[in-house]
């Protein structure tokens, strides 16, 4: 049983899935929740993944009885079929709700994605580790914070090391963007908040551009549940807008001179494909207020805390606003120095996260396999 509640969680789903295959054989089958990825795997998930794709305790408020009958959903599930393991990715408010529920059920409890531990709430290392059996985790640095605690984490890799590069010439000639113009990309997140926040913020930054910059053209990788909602806000920005779905983000990411992201997974991915590139996130005023007071991390971008240098600039909050985030973007696709220091930290990147091993989902799906293994000697 696999349980994901975003589309980041999907997206490491749908490889694992393919990786549990090789590893388990044809008796394999799978039960659980979540998107496109895993559905194309052969998953049936339980219930539309996007119930639980919610960031925000403002934006979970309104929607809390959806979610409790969900999570009570899900461990009938569990408790009705005693799947051989249930495998819980990221989405830790949900999924570790769930995993308490089933502890001491004989059902071995695999998370995928540690939580922030070092950024925030500390104490949530020994608190999980009093029901978990393992976590994998996808930076290097995070296995002490729970080996500590007597919870066996592995370190396994980060997926976005195994992206096939992208064809930048091939992805402008596809859609029709000029060889001479100036592709931005544009990414102001995968959940319906964050398109809501950032969108039009990202929207104004780039008709500001448009004046300087008259080849400019807008490039936005995307998911399917919030493509709409980006292509009705960018409906107002007065330059080529290329809307694509997730499988087409490598050829997107080659084709871009640089970006403006909403901060998380992507701006990582971005650092790999050495795209040059600026976060900025908005919270609900009540949800940044709490983090404020409980975050320890000094930085929020993945690539930053990794290289332990401020290698992408970061725009939060009061911050995330025009006449802030135009400069910093014009200086990312102009100046040659800001580019260099983005593009050169790219290979350091890589070499954290376990390029050139064997790919994450792999990793991953064999120390499951161990974990259920040493549970049957």
């Amino acid at each position: 049983m696999l349980v994901a509640g975003e589309p980041s969680g999907d997206a490491l789903g749908g490889p694992l899935m393919a990786a549990l295959k090789k590893e388990f054989g044809p008796e394999l089958s799978f039960m659980g929740i979540g998107g496109e990825a895993m559905t194309g795997q052969g998953l049936e998930s339980l219930f539309p993944m996007s119930d639980l794709s919610i960031m925000g305790i403002a934006e979970i408020l309104p929607r809390i009885p959806l979610i409790r009958r969900r999570l009570a959903e899900a461990e009938a599930l569990a408790r009705d079929a005693r799947p051989d393991a249930l495998v819980t990715i990221d989405a830790p408010g949900f999924n570790f709700r769930l995993a308490r529920r089933l502890a001491g059920q004989g059902i071995p409890l695999i998370h995928y994605v540690a939580p922030t531990v070092w950024s925030w709430r500390p104490g949530r290392a020994k608190e999980i580790a009093g029901f978990l059996d393992h976590l994998l985790a996808v930076l290097p640095f995070e296995p002490p914070y729970f080996d500590v605690e007597g919870l066996p984490c592995t370190f396994v890799g980060h997926t976005a090391v195994s992206a096939v590069a992208g064809d930048g010439p091939a992805f402008r000639e596809a859609h029709g963007i000029d060889t001479d113009a100036v592709v931005l990309g544009i990414l102001p997140g995968s959940r319906k908040g964050e398109i809501a926040r950032h969108a039009p913020v990202f929207a104004d930054v780039a008709t500001e551009l448009v004046r300087d910059i008259k080849n400019l053209h807008i490039v936005t990788p995307t998911v399917p549940h919030v493509a709409d909602s980006v292509r009705q806000v960018f409906s107002t920005i007065p330059a080529p807008v290329t809307v694509v779905d997730g499988e087409q983000k490598t050829g997107a990411f080659a084709a871009m001179n640089a970006a403006l992201a909403a901060s998380g997974t992507v701006t990582l991915e971005l650092s790999l494909a050495a795209v040059p590139c600026i976060a900025a996130y908005r919270m609900n005023p009540i949800t940044i207020a709490i983090i404020r007071r409980l975050a320890k991390a000094k930085a929020i971008s993945l690539t930053n805390l990794i290289l332990e240098k401020d290698i992408i600039p970061e725009f939060i909050q009061e911050r995330c606003r025009t006449d802030v985030l135009f400069p910093a973007l014009k200086e990312v696709l102009f100046d040659e120095q800001a580019r260099e220091r983005q593009i050169s930290a790219s290979a350091d990147v890589a070499a954290a996260l376990g390029a050139g091993g064997r790919p994450p989902a792999e990793r991953a799906a064999e120390v499951i396999k161990n974990v259920l293994n040493a549970r049957s000697e």
